[in-house]
């Protein structure tokens, strides 16, 4: 089973390099393209691709709003944000948007590749190093608390509670296992609980609430 893909980039040639390595790998197909943030939203209603590869940057409606109105239908699709530099503020803001993660539009080829499996398949694109950095970029924000994630949090068990604190410290779950002397199946199932009950729609998701609830110092 293939997953399908729709390719948004304002710039042709960053389109056709995409296409090429796409097109050339036996697990994805890819859809369709876009050349802006509208067209892509047109695009996505129609053909409801697994992944979308959004550029942030774009002239008009911008790949941080595309993101938002997308994923506000309802719509199946995970985005993958494309970003030209790491760290962009850009790339904390389509996180926030609803993307699944995010990537420097020079990754390797077989990072691009990993990345939309593992995002198909429901996780989320940030490494652990990038976990620790985005939680100190929320910090450095110093955005209020909400309420709604407290609510949230407050629905979880003291282990999810733990476990969820280890996911946003940007341990990974052979790691999070290791740490409670529990196998790694046992992790997959509290994560699977966690999302279900924080209403996230995957790792990236249960971190930025968790932050917001101020359940995670990202200080420390």
């Amino acid at each position: 089973m293939t997953t399908t893909v729709l390719i948004v980039d304002d710039q042709p040639l960053q389109r056709l390099g995409f296409r090429m390595l796409l097109d050339s790998n036996d697990s994805t197909t890819v859809v369709g393209e876009a050349g802006s943030g509208a067209e892509a939203i047109r695009q996505a209603a129609a053909l409801s691709p697994d992944i979308v590869l959004m550029d942030i940057r774009m002239p008009g409606t911008d790949g941080i709003e595309a993101t938002r109105r997308i994923l506000a239908t309802g719509n199946r699709s995970r985005v993958i944000a494309l970003t030209t530099f790491d760290l962009d503020e850009y790339a904390y803001s389509a996180l926030r948007a609803g993307a699944s993660g995010f990537l420097l539009k020079d990754a390797q080829p077989d990072e691009l590749l990993a990345a939309i499996r593992a995002v198909a398949a429901g996780d989320a694109v940030i490494a652990p190093a990038m976990t620790r950095r985005l939680l100190r970029t929320f910090t450095r924000q110093q955005l209020p608390r909400h309420n709604a994630a407290d609510q949230r949090i407050a629905e979880l068990t003291a282990r999810e509670r733990e476990i969820l604190t280890a996911i946003a410290t940007g341990l990974t779950n052979t790691e999070i296992a290791e740490q409670f002397v529990v196998s790694e199946s046992t992790v997959k199932t509290h994560v699977g609980r966690i999302l279900s009950k924080l209403g996230a729609r995957d790792r990236v998701g249960a971190v930025i609430i968790a932050y917001d609830a101020g359940l995670v110092n990202p200080a420390s």
